[in-house]
């Protein structure tokens, strides 16, 4: 009889007692890919599942997995543990032409605890961007192409992944945190603004659920230079303003950052990346996009024009999902000095989103870092994970304080490797900047067609495919301070002892006067030395001119030191570049050269510079930002 009772109270012991915990993870996506449980070293007791490296592997070993159009996207997921989760799980996207993170990239977030995912985006190395994958895979040929970070396709296809991690127990489905710099900002910036939903084919939004039925959401993003309006990005018109609640794209066909997309093309080309003929998929066509933009104005009322447009704001550019709900929560970090993807990318987003969504958590971070011209210091690059750590942390976990939703800026300095200035921490970006140096001028001035200084404009090119002699293209290259000919110049005042800082986006009204319907001005502000033997870039942008009269525009934002003695010079050029012609493989040029430009004439000038003192301040040069 006691034999008996002491087998019940076992068998009940037994059936009370919590299952116990999986020994290990041997594969994922329903035994595709296959799991390995690391050793002693660092990355002790960690589960690695892929190949770890995006490049080229034999047909017979290879971690790719079927989408939900039959293309093998190339995967790697990693666990901080073989206990089985679930976990939270962080994405990590790569930038254009690269591939999925390998596993000791991944210790950062594994570190904390989490699961991460991390693919291929279609179209580049495993993911049928090589002769192998295709190869192995001939839907390749068929689907298999970049299709320039499509909400409807690479972002799709992570939403996917994540939900089949769920269904396998491994993910929570709704603590998934997606992070990722440049074209891995863009994926981070459209999953949180999808936040619980997918973007079909058609362009129609429906509920994210894993493949079995589990509702899905984004519980944070921390994107790192991202874009938020693709078409502004490359191609601006000077319609992005940082003080207005919509900043959509409108108005004329703006002009290409000619260096820049030219690298972009190439460099995704030889990464390797799989590009369709001209003309072949019209939602997918940087071929025939990148034709149409090398051909040159007139682009204005050509259908190749509108549907382009139509095409990279729709599907391509998170400002344009559906904003009738609020984003995930939201850290955006942008670059000064990122000529590519510049600071009024996020100020875009934001302030709608805060005009919007008032209670929406969404922070800026600000500084010289990111695509060149970044500089990318070690004080600034720190306190930016530093403080992505704790937004993730939070919002997955559940750890530390609620992180504020407010702006840290950083300056841009020289030498390169000072000390950045900062932080300068404010509720919101209008609050960065108090104060305003206004300068103003009624008299004429000509843009020459011809004009500017070429060697100037090549030294201040960002080149990013990094051909032009050191310190070209650097965020501190000091140049001639002479006026350039054929250039309009308008300087502010020396700056009293103590100086001061311009923190923002430079505004430009004036009224413009062409003959033409294609001509564009480039504009730039320099720091001039005090005995005007050299100058520094401080801020640039350029407008493409709709027609003749008062016009208004402004410049990229930026956070600099204007030391005492030191003038700001606005310059309006007709192009801001060190090539006239456009016959180089990657012209030197920030802003390509407008077919047809004519002379331009400039008169009643109102320049407005944002500052971080206080109006009254700077011996009273500082004065109180006049109505926007």
């Amino acid at each position: 009889m006691r034999k008996l009772v002491a087998l019940v109270v076992a068998v009940i012991a037994m059936a009370l007692a919590p299952a116990a915990a999986q020994a290990a993870i041997p594969s994922v996506f329903d035994g595709t890919v296959a799991c390995t449980e690391q050793g002693p070293g660092p990355a002790e007791g960690q589960v690695w599942c892929g190949t770890g490296s995006h490049q080229q592997f034999p047909l017979d070993n290879r971690s790719t997995v079927k989408s939900f159009d039959g293309v093998p996207i190339d995967v790697n997921v990693a666990f901080p543990d073989a206990d089985g989760g679930p976990y939270p799980l962080v994405y990590m996207f790569h930038g254009y032409g690269g591939g999925k993170m390998n596993f000791p990239a991944m210790s950062r977030w594994l570190d904390r605890g989490y699961a991460v995912f991390s693919q291929t985006n279609r179209g580049f190395h495993e993911s049928c961007g090589t002769a192998t994958a295709k190869l192995a895979d001939p839907i390749c040929q068929e689907k298999g192409f970049v299709r320039l970070d499509d909400t409807r396709y690479e972002v799709r296809d992570a939403q996917l992944f994540a939900g089949k991690l769920v269904d396998e127990g491994l993910v929570q489905p709704t603590k998934i945190a997606a992070t990722g710099g440049s074209y891995g900002g863009g994926m981070s910036m459209a999953l949180a603004a999808l936040k619980d939903r997918v973007m079909q084919p058609d362009g129609s939004l429906t509920e994210w659920k894993s493949p079995n039925g589990t509702p899905m959401s984004l519980a944070v993003a921390t994107p790192d230079i991202p874009w938020t309006d693709l078409a502004y990005s490359l191609v601006p018109n000077g319609s992005n303003l940082d003080y207005l609640k919509d900043a959509s794209y409108y108005g004329p066909f703006g002009v290409m950052k000619q260096s820049y997309v030219n690298s972009l093309f190439l460099g995704g080309l030889i990464a390797p990346g799989y590009y369709t003929p001209a003309g072949a998929q019209p939602e997918a066509d940087l071929a025939g996009w990148k034709n149409f933009m090398d051909a040159g104005e007139p682009y204005q009322g050509k259908p190749q024009a509108d549907a382009m447009l139509k095409e990279i704001t729709e599907h391509h550019s998170s400002y344009y999902i559906d904003h009738s709900q609020a984003p995930a929560p939201l850290l955006i970090s942008s670059g000064f000095t990122d000529d590519l993807f510049p600071a009024n990318e996020a100020t875009r987003y934001y302030n709608r989103t805060r005009a919007e969504h008032p209670d929406a958590a969404i922070s800026l971070f600000f500084g010289s870092f990111g695509h060149p011209r970044g500089q990318n210091g070690s004080e600034v690059q720190d306190a930016k994970a530093d403080l992505q750590n704790q937004w993730v942390d939070h919002y997955l976990k559940g750890t530390g304080a609620k992180p504020a939703s407010n702006v840290t800026t950083y300056t841009q300095v020289c030498p390169n490797g000072d000390p950045d200035g900062g932080p300068f921490v404010t509720d919101d970006w209008a609050s960065q900047s108090p104060g305003e140096i206004r300068v103003r001028s009624a008299a004429a001035q000509t843009v020459s067609a011809n004009g500017g200084d070429r060697s100037v404009g090549a030294d201040f090119d960002p080149n990013p495919a990094g051909l032009n002699p050191a310190p070209a293209g650097q965020a501190c290259a000091s140049v001639s301070g002479a006026k350039e000919p054929g250039v309009a110049s308008y300087e502010t005042a020396a700056a009293p002892a103590g100086g001061f800082t311009v923190v923002g986006a430079p505004t430009v009204i004036a009224d413009f006067q062409t003959s033409t319907a294609n001509a564009q001005v480039a504009a730039r502000v320099v720091d001039v030395a005090p005995d005007g033997s050299t100058k520094t870039l401080v801020n640039r942008g350029v407008t493409r001119l709709d027609g003749s009269g008062l016009q208004l525009f402004q410049l990229q934002p930026n956070a600099w030191k204007v030391e005492a003695g030191h003038v700001l010079r606005l310059e309006l050029l007709a192009f801001d570049g060190g090539e006239a012609g456009v016959l180089s493989a990657i012209p030197r040029n920030f802003t390509r050269p407008s077919n047809g430009q004519t002379d331009v004439t400039v008169s009643n000038l109102d320049l407005r510079i944002p500052v971080k003192e206080s109006p009254g301040a700077a011996d009273g040069l500082i004065a109180k930002p006049a109505p926007r």
